[in-house]
């Protein structure tokens, strides 16, 4: 069983902490930091030890991980429990919890808004301002589901340049197209 160093602690208790500020229960993420840490897979009964949890709470948390495609199971020769391992691959995580979110929160937000628009064109009792700000808001989602739908197909080496450009990226566009966040027109040179 491996050892949970300072360094791997202080790790451990802040996704924890940054779980919760992600809508994402304690345990779950510190089971989920600890996986990722461990260089061997682990299975529940070394989990709850070293988190010192008790291991219905690792199990249930252990199932969430896997609904959430972020823990894999693995088995040993001769040994009937299951182990458990993380997705150490940054991207993949991020992209599968990104993938994951967008199912649980934007996709029926989309849904929603879609079936909104559908019923306002009847509607009188609606004011026309209320009407604009919910069509708003589904042009700003759409257009934000189909930006990521066509960033997520790039290459990795591609999208690490094109998040390494940042700002830069807008020297791309046209000349007199680049719009500042506060709404200015500026030079793109």
């Amino acid at each position: 069983m491996i050892t949970i160093t300072p360094v791997m602690e202080r790790y451990i208790l802040h996704w924890g902490e940054m779980g919760t500020r992600w809508g994402v229960n304690r345990t779950i993420s510190q089971i989920h930091a600890l996986l990722y840490l461990s260089e061997e897979p682990l299975n529940a009964e070394e989990i709850a030890s070293l988190l010192a949890v008790a291991r219905s709470n690792v199990s249930n948390s252990l199932k969430e991980l896997q609904s959430l495609q972020l823990v894999d199971i693995t088995h040993r020769l001769g040994d009937r429990r299951d182990y458990f391992t993380a997705k150490t691959d940054t991207w993949e995580m991020l992209l599968t919890i990104v993938e994951g979110r967008k199912a649980r929160e934007i996709d029926p937000t989309l849904s929603m808004l879609r079936q909104c628009m559908l019923e306002m064109d009847d509607d009188r009792e609606t004011p026309e301002a209320t009407k604009a700000r919910i069509q708003q808001m589904l042009e700003f989602m759409t257009t934000m589901t189909d930006w990521y739908d066509q960033v997520k197909t790039l290459s990795r080496p591609t999208l690490i340049a094109l998040m390494k450009m940042g700002s830069a990226v807008g020297s791309l566009l046209p000349k007199g197209k680049i719009v500042s966040a506060r709404g200015r027109k500026r030079s793109s040179s």
